[in-house]
């Protein structure tokens, strides 16, 4: 099927059916998350506001994490800034392909440009256009199922003592880790892992705390920045 034959009732579809897979991994990480949050003091309320303002899973976890730590101001924002940061380069990234949306479209759609949205976005533009019924039909069915699950996990989260126990606390490092070996194709996927994971470790080893996220995240980022090519933009006009 040509770009010319394909519908927006085709791109609603894709969107749709694209994410369910992705949906299964969301559920259980947002209820973790909204029992965590709710096992800390935080209202059922304030927990869904949370994740609907902030809207940056990994982020939410690590605030939760160092808020328990008591740790210093400064240093949870600055691990959610560096965190958070690959945000800028996912909109970077994207943005170039995303032609076929209005200049504001654009800007109100990097608000749902969570991890596993931009990782659904790079697979489907490399086999054809980016457009806005598939991306915003895929944003809103994470992004609603996110808070869903966020309100469920603080509703009935403490009926579950030990989350441990049943290895929901794993949850989060087999999500990133699935979201990573999304990308192991590229060209530059080992260097830019290892040498992430080298500084994180050695972080960890000799600073502790907050720094192995912040480093080894910080690191990551310039390898990649360094080994990256300007990529040659191609129709994606071919049959499907």
């Amino acid at each position: 099927m040509d770009e010319a034959s394909h519908t927006v009732k085709d791109e609603l579809r894709d969107g749709f059916g694209d994410t369910v897979p992705v949906l299964v991994a969301i559920i259980p990480f947002g209820a973790l998350f909204g029992a965590l949050a709710a096992e800390s003091g935080m209202s059922v309320a304030a927990t869904v506001a949370m994740s609907a303002g902030i809207y940056a899973g990994a982020s939410q976890y690590l605030m939760l994490d160092l808020i328990g730590q008591s740790a210093p101001a400064w240093s949870i924002i600055l691990a959610v800034f560096v965190l958070n940061f690959r945000h800028v380069l996912y909109s970077a990234a994207l943005g170039r392909h995303m032609d076929a949306f209005r200049p504001t479209g654009r800007y109100f759609a990097f608000f749902f440009l969570a991890d596993p949205l931009y990782a659904l976005s790079e697979k489907r533009r490399r086999v054809r256009w980016l457009r806005p019924a598939y991306y915003m039909t895929s944003a809103l069915a994470l992004y609603c199922i996110w808070i869903a699950a966020t309100f469920l996990g603080a509703l009935f989260g403490g009926l579950i003592e030990n989350p441990a126990t049943y290895g929901l606390d794993f949850i989060l490092p087999l999500f990133f880790v699935s979201l990573t070996m999304a990308f192991r194709k590229s060209s530059n996927f080992l260097p830019t892992v290892l040498t992430s994971g080298v500084a994180s470790l050695a972080a960890w080893a000799t600073l502790g705390g907050t720094w192995p996220i912040m480093i080894g995240g910080a690191v990551g980022l310039v390898v990649a920045a360094v080994l990256a090519k300007p990529e040659n933009r191609q129709d994606k006009g071919e049959a499907s």
